[in-house]
């Protein structure tokens, strides 16, 4: 018979908990968790503190007397493992409720410890106003508090998933917020460019955000807190969340003498063993492989979590699966936006030195003549090379999550974008377009290849030469209505045939419209009467959003 013991519930641990006993009648399973929940739905914690999800036990999927009924898993919650002892196989365990100890033999250990929230040593970070947000009892104190407290204002740290959420759940509280973020953009998975739609979102809603700025120090005072920026600015707010990122749990396997990885996380090879063979690691604590480059990633998300716990349980029963890397497929909510990505951005590909090629669109969510449709605006990153699909980013109010999936889906079954023109996606006018957002970028990209466009790019038109001219194509009334590039000499597309001797032959035309559709055609119509183009791929809108 034999005995696993798992370290840690939630997504990882309790997947392959369920996972073993489906595959094993015989197996012993027991089920460690430190906290008073072992299966709860994290990721929904902030909808319940905003009052999306009404009813608390909504959010706790499983308890132990429910995992033993169906499952037969012995699960002890206030149950902390407090080391291994590798040579015997054996773990110390320590009762939270009672303070005593004891030991457990194994013949396989599951580490899921999960990720912890990074709090930075800032000078009076530790209060009564200053929480961070991982589980069920952080989310307690956090409802608590604001009962107790009635906050007017509250301040959130960090401008990622768990950020963002909690900014709107106060917001839906009717708590005027201030969202601070270090970097020059929120949701850094995507790239700043993308990123522009959220923040005008974020301030549409009364927000206040302020990018480029660092918390420093926190003093408690009678009526809530006073935070000292690093712009010099100092804040008033009743409450405070820090959500700036989540570091592994690494601090068991460390001790234990188990291999950590470059990036500070549990090293697992592809079947999900640590560096002993009798212990296998899952989850937001491992350094696991990067889909696109081969590399060793940390993505701390729910599906890959779930996957691999299902996969670590397989291989300790004698199957031999292998985990076939993280794309890091990830979207957020923020008001009436989505938000999401997948594979690599612009950014890594710049660091890690990866050639790539990009394009955007802009286009309708469904048919434009049926109610209802939103823009959705697209980024695609392939190889110049191998033509594959490196990354893929979306933002809109519908049809987001639905692009990104099938994106995905692309990117792990290899496709190219020459491939992307042929996928035959649903079309009714209620649902999506005869060509789709995904078909039109691929159009652009082969365009490209081909040699049929040639592109210039939003960073690139703010340092033209005395050799290039800006040709806006729009009608008039866009220009005062929307918005332009300065400098910019305007000739509709539609009058631009009976206009060619207006522009100079001897200096290149960077053609600009509002999404870069019209731009395309106008470029067709120089090139073919002899001019020098290039068409700013993405449009006016992927420029200005760029420079919100």
């Amino acid at each position: 018979m034999t005995k696993i013991v798992i370290i840690g519930g939630v997504a990882g641990g309790a997947s392959a908990a369920a996972r073993a006993r489906r595959l094993s009648e015989d197996a012993q399973i027991i089920m460690l968790e430190r906290g008073p929940f072992v299966s709860f739905a994290n990721c929904g914690l902030p909808y319940h503190i905003g009052g999306d999800i009404k009813d608390r036990d909504n959010l706790l999927l499983q308890t132990p007397d429910s995992f033993l009924a169906r499952f037969n898993v012995d699960v002890r919650v206030m149950n902390e493992v407090i080391s291994i002892n590798r040579s015997e196989k054996t773990i110390t365990i320590k009762n939270l409720v009672d303070n005593t100890e004891y030991q457990e033999s194994y013949d396989f250990l599951l580490l899921s410890p999960g990720a912890g929230p990074i709090v930075p040593p800032i000078p009076g970070i530790n209060n009564s106003l200053t929480f961070s947000l991982r589980n069920v009892p952080d989310m307690d104190r956090i409802i608590a508090s604001i009962k107790d407290n009635k906050p007017q204002h509250a301040t959130v740290v960090g401008g990622g998933f768990i950020g963002l959420e909690m900014m709107e759940a106060f917001h839906q509280l009717g708590i005027k917020t201030t969202l601070l973020e270090l970097a020059d953009q929120v949701m850094t998975p995507v790239d700043r460019e993308m990123a522009g739609f959220v923040h005008k979102e974020i301030k549409d809603k009364g927000i206040d955000l302020r990018l480029g700025s660092a918390l420093q120090e926190v003093v408690e005072t009678e009526t809530g807190l006073t935070l000292s920026l690093s712009t010099g600015e100092v804040l008033d707010t009743n409450l405070l969340i820090m959500a700036i990122g989540v570091k592994p749990e690494t601090k068991l396997a460390n001790e234990a003498g188990l291999q950590l990885g470059e990036l500070g996380g549990i090293y697992t090879n592809d079947q999900l063993q640590t560096s002993d063979p009798f212990i296998y690691a899952v989850g937001d604590a491992i350094e696991e492989k990067d889909f696109v480059t081969g590399n060793q990633t940390l993505v701390p998300l729910a599906g890959p979590a779930n996957r691999q716990g299902r996969m670590a349980a397989d291989n300790m029963l004698g199957r031999n699966e292998s985990y076939q890397g993280t794309q890091g497929t990830a979207i957020c909510k923020v008001f009436d936006l989505a938000i999401a990505s997948t594979g690599k951005n612009e950014k890594t590909l710049k660091r890690e030195d990866i050639s790539y090629e990009k394009v955007f669109v802009h286009t309708a969510s469904h048919a434009s003549y049926y109610p209802g449709a939103e823009i959705v605006s697209f980024k695609l990153l392939f190889s110049p090379e191998t033509r594959k699909i490196l990354g893929a980013q979306a933002v809109g109010k519908d049809g987001i999550d639905k692009r990104i999936d099938v994106m995905a889906v692309a990117q792990r079954a290899g496709m190219t974008v020459d491939q992307l023109e042929h996928l035959e996606l649903t079309y009714a006018p209620p649902f999506g377009s005869a060509k789709d957002v995904i078909n039109q970028a691929a159009f652009v990209a082969n365009n490209l290849i081909k040699g049929d466009t040639k592109a210039i790019h939003f960073d690139e038109v703010e340092h033209l030469n005395e050799n290039q001219i800006l040709l806006d194509v729009r009608n008039p009334a866009e220009l005062i209505n929307v918005g332009y590039i300065k400098g910019a000499i305007n000739i509709p597309v539609d009058q631009l045939r009976q206009r060619l001797n207006e522009l100079p032959k001897d200096k290149e035309i960077i053609i600009y419209c509002q999404v870069g559709l019209r731009g395309n055609v106008a470029y067709r119509q120089l090139v073919n009467n002899g001019f020098k183009a290039r068409n700013l791929i993405g449009g006016y809108r992927t420029y200005s959003f760029a420079n919100a």
